[in-house]
């Protein structure tokens, strides 16, 4: 198994990390419900994408 050579500091470490940061999940509103929905998704409040109904909700 390889080892390191030389140390890494702080620094060059956090440099190489700083894109592994989780982004925030972007809600649009529907626009059959006006409800807060993931973009790209189904909507779990109604069940229309793309304006047509894909899940039954009540």
């Amino acid at each position: 198994m390889a080892h390191p050579k030389v140390k890494l500091s702080k620094g060059r470490k956090g440099r190489r990390r700083s894109h592994l940061a989780l982004l925030t999940a972007s809600l649009t509103p529907c626009p059959q419900c006006r409800q807060p929905r993931a973009s790209h998704r189904v909507c779990p409040n109604c069940g229309h994408y793309a304006g047509r109904e894909v899940i039954k909700t009540d």
